[in-house]
């Protein structure tokens, strides 16, 4: 892209506009769930989708590759699914001239966009290989490495209510995802509009509007917008004073959060919000972007202390008092 800053921005900014009007062919409010999962796209990182059984999620994140014409692939994870059945597996074939050799078949990981459905009832061997194809953008098949096509995006489901039978994913495996993208019910004009229109007639059909190419050239756009110096201080003062047992910390963070976030928290901060200024117009970060990336960045990062549970404090308070107790730039 060769484009000017100023060309750059009203290029997102009008691709947002058409974006939002074709996914509203199939998609009814979520306006707040659309926009956190166009931030992660353009930003190059993954989501993780949390919310209750039948909100359209699937149907969102295939609506969403469709727009871009990126190769989708739905991989549902049950306890008894393998690394083979995700990344590929060998299998030995007989040639034309009689000779037989092993060729490699890719698994549902080799797509751009990935729905990983309940990701969380998949046994740590299996979430390890997903979590490898996460970090590294490639995969490993007996002893081969396989580099998975670009931009790869992971969005991952778990469901909130149906805890028997899951297995937790690791804390490592949480801070791979940029954002903890929260789903929930729809309001009650906007549930009836959706019942209308699936019961009526057949959905239209989405457009594709752009390319992978298009969307590696938006990645590289984003990581060129600047970002003043007490912005970004503001990002890493947020992630810094949720870490308990620090001079500076608050009274709140000790006795309510166990374990604090990381520095790519702060990295999920800036980079998120420089994706948000474009979509929204801009050129360049205001402090507003921050505020509104901090509760998808920090719910998955923070881990709230028993006291908390017990005194009914949620994630969702205690990073609103953090929002509330650092100075704003």
């Amino acid at each position: 892209m060769n484009d000017t800053p100023s060309n750059v921005v009203d290029q997102i900014q009008t691709a947002r506009k058409k974006i939002v009007a074709e996914l509203s062919k199939t998609i009814v409010g979520q306006h707040d769930v659309i926009e956190q999962l166009l931030v992660s796209l353009l930003a190059g990182g993954h989501c993780l989708i949390t919310g209750p059984p039948g909100l359209a999620k699937t149907l969102l994140v295939r609506s969403v590759a469709q727009v871009f014409h990126l190769q989708f692939s739905r991989i549902q994870f049950t306890p008894d699914l393998m690394p083979v059945d995700i990344v590929g597996t060998e299998i030995l074939e007989e040639s034309t001239d009689g000779h037989r050799r092993m060729n490699f078949v890719k698994g549902p990981v080799f797509a751009n966009v990935i729905l990983a459905d309940e990701i969380n009832r998949t046994p740590p061997k299996t979430q390890a290989a997903m979590l490898e194809a996460m970090q590294e953008h490639q995969v490993t098949a007996a002893g081969t490495r396989y580099v998975l096509p670009e931009p790869f995006f992971v969005l991952a489901t778990q469901n909130p209510i149906e805890m028997e039978g899951t297995y937790p994913l690791p804390e490592a495996q949480l801070d791979r995802f940029l954002f903890n993208v929260k789903i929930d019910y729809l309001p009650a004009a906007d549930e009836l509009e959706v019942v209308l229109r699936t019961t009526s007639s057949q959905p239209e059909t989405i457009q594709p509007l752009f390319s992978a190419e298009d969307v590696l050239q938006f990645q590289q756009s984003v990581r060129e917008v600047p970002i003043a110096s007490p912005i970004a201080e503001y990002a890493v003062r947020l992630t810094q004073t949720t870490r308990p047992g620090r001079e500076e910390s608050p009274d709140f963070v000790n006795e309510w959060v166990g374990w604090g976030a990381g520095t790519r928290a702060s990295q999920t901060l800036v980079l998120g919000a420089k994706a948000r200024a474009l979509l929204s117009g801009r050129a360049h970060v205001q402090t507003e972007d921050i505020i509104a990336l901090t509760h998808p960045t920090l719910r998955h990062r923070v881990l709230p202390t028993y006291k908390a549970e017990a005194e009914g404090v949620t994630i969702e308070q205690i990073i609103d008092k953090l929002i509330e107790t650092v100075p704003k730039p």
